[in-house]
């Protein structure tokens, strides 16, 4: 389910910038410039139900035919590491809150990203805390 956002309000990615000028460039179809800012907008993706933009920002190598139920309310994220491994690759480490069934929830996980072109793709990503 898609949710509305205004081009006014604070992007949802937590950057402080309205949604516009921070992951609405890239929803609506600007290559993100960085890991960091594909990972951003993936999350603000999530949070505003855009699944079509989850699977297009997923590596072809790895992404999944479908999504599963994502949680019922995403609260925040923290960007904790973006670090370029190679002339095309980085990861991004980040923890992301959310609550479902009333309970709250992490989610820390550390990414990969790799650009084929002008794109950055999300690969897959670890869990340091599972």
């Amino acid at each position: 389910m898609t949710k509305k956002h205004t081009h006014r309000e604070p992007c949802p990615c937590g950057s402080g910038r309205p949604y516009a000028a921070c992951c609405g460039r890239w929803h609506a179809g600007e290559p993100a410039p960085t890991a960091e800012a594909l990972m951003r907008s993936r999350y603000s993706a999530y949070v505003l139900g855009l699944a079509d933009y989850l699977l297009a920002t997923w590596h072809v190598a790895t992404r999944p035919a479908a999504l599963d139920d994502a949680p019922a309310r995403w609260l925040g994220l923290e960007v904790k590491r973006h670090e370029t491994t190679g002339a095309d690759s980085a990861v991004v480490e980040f923890v992301a809150r959310y609550r479902d069934g009333g309970r709250g929830h992490r989610l820390h996980e550390t990414s990969r990203f790799v650009r084929e072109g002008d794109r950055w793709y999300y690969v897959d990503g670890e869990f340091p805390d599972a």
